[in-house]
């Protein structure tokens, strides 16, 4: 399994933050091809070791890191991306992590 972890920090404006996000990128991006499950912080996020000011946290799962890359390169990865940048438009915004798992 691979992951696509995205914190995304505080926003100048949470209500119209909350409201694209939920309304608008999050349905668009469950239909990315190749995507397995679609994971969302709930509540507070409790942030350790200096992590700058944490808003929300989103966790797709796919198959593979080969995956990811074919879901982004597809229509609907770009219509995401460039979606993105209508609500969270600096790069300083968000941080992404893409990463295998080995099951522990």
């Amino acid at each position: 399994m691979a992951r696509m972890l995205v914190i995304y920090k505080t926003p100048k404006d949470p209500v119209a933050f909350d409201k694209h996000y939920f309304d608008i990128h999050l349905p668009l991006a469950k239909q990315l091809p190749g995507l397995r499950k679609y994971e969302i912080s709930k509540g507070p996020i409790v942030a350790l070791a200096g992590a700058e000011d944490p808003y929300l946290v989103g966790i797709l799962h796919f198959d593979s890191l080969a995956a990811i890359t074919q879901a982004f390169a597809s229509e609907c990865g770009r219509a995401c991306a460039a979606d993105r940048l209508l609500y969270a438009p600096e790069d300083e915004s968000m941080q992404m992590f893409l990463f295998d798992d080995r099951g522990a």
